[in-house]
């Protein structure tokens, strides 16, 4: 039975309220937007005469509940109600425009379904806040009655046309004017999107720069899906891979169809854009996660680059993840999907194995020509070579592609940590320093600043060892900051840009210079880096984390992929001691490694190869939630454990809140999610006992 308002401490009665009822469907159906658990459902009020007109599904309404006046979306009118309660008067309508369709409505409840969460919190990252005067602009407009172009006939024919007729890649050293030539059944892809069928596919780009840079190739792909008449979302990490990619959609699609949608560029442009999507003006979004939901009509294809980001992964409840929402977006709009990255992440291996998607995948010649020659210092040549190349941070042998490629043009250095030295320890006894108010760690900002502590920034000029009693300092990691001033020593003649934190470049000359930057924050260089150097692998390779080695290759090969090829001279050194993770770089074999890393996590029961929830709280909050699951048999239980806070209350946190991981398969999904939800929901209500957060396929959980 559909859940209403139920002013239950009357009896059933008339309206509350003077204002006669609409004659025609009465009754309101209103989702708040409210936090609580156990209101995550709809309400039914009744409509005003005076608001008939201008209460449609989809608008924003506020209502009275609890004594209070909260905001909320009306999703829906109907003739009756199934409640006896006495029912109050919708409030007002905020806005006459319909900002919440029913796909987006249906897809955020969908998300929250999988994620254990609550519809309300997934709105709010998918409609943007209102700004009244950009209403506007859209003022008797009619949501959808925009001018977009209809699928014209042929447009198989020009597809194919455009993009080849055949699934063969070109010959090698001659790069086709269509990204997707390279790769096999790349063109058959574009004219399934040209012809409005759905494919779905998991692209390996090979290049990061030039005219044949994966921006391209998405543009290629979107192009193809406005050739039929439809529309597109493409979801990017950050800011600088945004604009690139509507950079290379200016020269695919016509002027006006591609709009930007992130919450960087305030609240007026985001909504302006989220207006023109809704009124179809534009027909293709490009944004960061929020853009999984931009309100695009008639939907072919949704794309999502570099899926293995952490950026992707919403940091407020219920902490989805733009992959997993554009996999349901796709399902549900029959749309066609394209993951694409340099690398390969264990989620897009799995698509591939159970058959929801197609690699795209270039030959192995074509592959060798496009890419760098990788050198690894920790192999046995360069051992034997430069004895003290194991425990050189720079080796003799990246120095020397240094060196080289600086007669060149720009070298990259890839470094892991940004700030001058994130991490100390003693001299003497190479403990960790840590701070004597909070127990955080110590860093130094600069040569000669006082080390202070990175969690309560309380400076430490005085420290001294707890251990051993020394006074003396040293670096335990150097950061982007100190690796910039100590090349700048090494090579004065030569120009040293830095890339990390705030400072971030989003692209470099072609003139010989040292960049150095943070994964992630590599600029771009119109022709290429003549070399990289790839420090610290042994430190990310070394992380806690069961995505360690995973990681670490993505940050490899997108960084290699900004180097020119070795038919051009191209270097890549990497200073790693893993065989394992460096060789799949040398290979330059993200599907291989992709592959091995499923099959490990399959054997071992871990994610993606199962799904997982983290339930945070405290002890006796989770031992009372977990029993109340009632899990089957194929749900495995780890925990509780304390979990270690990284806040400047870490250790009186530790002693507090404890985590309780839950591993079940796939096809139990349906029913644990569903359980975990309803068991918040329940605590919610009653207020009883201590509260539970739930995370489910959270990225960074192991």
């Amino acid at each position: 039975m559909q859940l209403s308002l139920l002013h239950g401490f009357s009896t059933p009665a008339t309206p509350v309220g003077k204002s006669q009822p609409a004659p025609e469907l009465p009754i309101a159906r209103v989702l708040l937007d409210s936090p609580l658990p156990h209101l995550d459902r709809p309400f039914d009020y009744l409509v005003p005469a005076d608001l008939s007109d201008a209460a449609v599904p989809g608008v924003r309404v506020k209502v009275r509940f609890g004594g209070q006046e909260l905001a909320g979306f009306l999703i829906e009118r109907l003739a009756s109600t199934d409640t006896t309660a006495r029912l109050v008067n919708l409030g007002k309508v905020v806005s006459a425009v319909p900002v919440l369709s029913p796909e987006i409505l249906g897809l955020a409840q969908s998300v929250a379904a999988r994620c254990a969460g609550s519809v309300h919190d997934v709105l709010r990252v998918a409609v943007p806040p209102r700004v009244a005067r950009v209403e506007k602009e859209f003022a008797d407009r009619v949501p959808g009655a925009g001018t977009q172009d209809e699928p014209t006939a042929g447009t198989a024919e020009k597809a194919e046309e455009k993009n080849g007729p055949s699934d063969a890649p070109p010959k090698q050293g001659q790069p086709a004017g269509n990204p997707f030539r390279r790769y096999a059944h790349g063109p058959r892809f574009l004219s399934h999107l040209a012809a409005g069928h759905s494919p779905r596919a998991v692209l390996s780009s090979l290049r990061g720069y030039g005219p044949d840079a994966w921006p391209r190739e998405i543009a290629a792909a979107v192009e193809a899906t406005v050739l039929s008449g439809r529309g597109a979302v493409v979801v990017v990490p950050d800011q600088k891979d945004l604009a690139r990619v509507m950079d290379a959609l200016q020269d695919r699609v016509p002027a006006d169809t591609a709009v930007r949608l992130t919450g960087e560029d305030g609240p007026t442009p985001r909504y302006r854009s989220f207006l023109r999507l809704l009124y179809g003006d534009a027909s293709v979004a490009v944004g960061t996660r929020s853009a999984a939901y931009a309100p695009v009509a008639n939907l072919g294809l949704v794309c999502i680059w570099d899926d293995a980001d952490d950026l992707h992964a919403e940091q407020r409840a219920p902490y989805q993840h733009a992959r997993d929402v554009l996999l349901l977006r796709a399902e549900a709009a029959g749309a066609g999907m394209l993951v694409a990255s340099h690398t390969r992440s264990t989620e897009a291996q799995r698509l591939i194995e159970s058959g929801w998607a197609a690699p795209l995948d270039a030959e192995r010649a074509l592959v060798r020509a496009s890419t760098a020659r990788v050198m690894s210092t920790a192999d046995t040549f360069n051992l034997e070579r430069d004895p003290l190349a194991a425990r050189a941070r720079i080796p003799h042998a990246a120095w020397k592609a240094a060196q080289d490629g600086l007669k060149r043009g720009p070298v990259l250095v890839q470094v892991a940590r940004t700030g001058f030295s994130p991490a100390l320890s003693c001299q003497d006894c190479r403990e960790p320093a840590r701070c004597r108010q909070c127990q955080g760690p110590l860093a130094q900002a600069g040569r000669n600043s006082p080390p202070a502590c990175r969690w309560c920034a309380r400076p430490e000029p005085r420290w001294h060892c707890p251990h051993c009693g020394s006074f003396r300092l040293r670096a335990s990691t150097a950061g982007a900051g100190r690796t910039a001033e100590e090349l700048g020593r090494a090579f004065p003649s030569v120009t040293v840009v830095s890339s990390a934190g705030d400072h971030i470049r989003s692209e470099v000359p072609d003139a010989p210079a040292l960049v150095v930057a943070t994964p992630g924050a590599e600029p771009v260089a119109p022709s290429g880096y003549a070399a990289a150097l790839l420090l610290d692998g042994t430190a990310m390779l070394s992380r806690q984390s069961l995505r360690a080695q995973e990681e670490t290759l993505r940050r490899w090969l997108t960084a290699s992929a900004l180097v020119r090829p070795a038919s051009e001279g191209g270097v890549v050194v990497v200073t790693a001691d893993d065989t394992a993770t460096v060789g799949h770089l040398l290979r330059w074999d993200p599907a291989g490694a992709a592959e091995r890393e499923l099959a490990l996590r399959r054997e071992l029961g871990l994610p993606p190869a199962v799904r997982y929830a983290e339930l945070t709280g405290s002890r006796e909050g989770l031992e009372g939630f977990v029993s109340r699951l009632g899990l089957p048999e194929s749900a495995r239980i780890v925990g509780p454990a304390p979990v270690e806070e990284s806040t400047v209350h870490g250790a009186e946190a530790a002693a507090q809140r404890w985590r309780t991981l839950c591993f079940f398969p796939y096809s139990e999904a349906n029913v644990i999610t569903p359980a975990m939800r309803a068991a918040k929901a329940a605590l919610s209500a009653r207020r009883t006992g201590d509260p539970v957060y739930i995370r489910v396929d959270a990225p960074d959980g192991l």
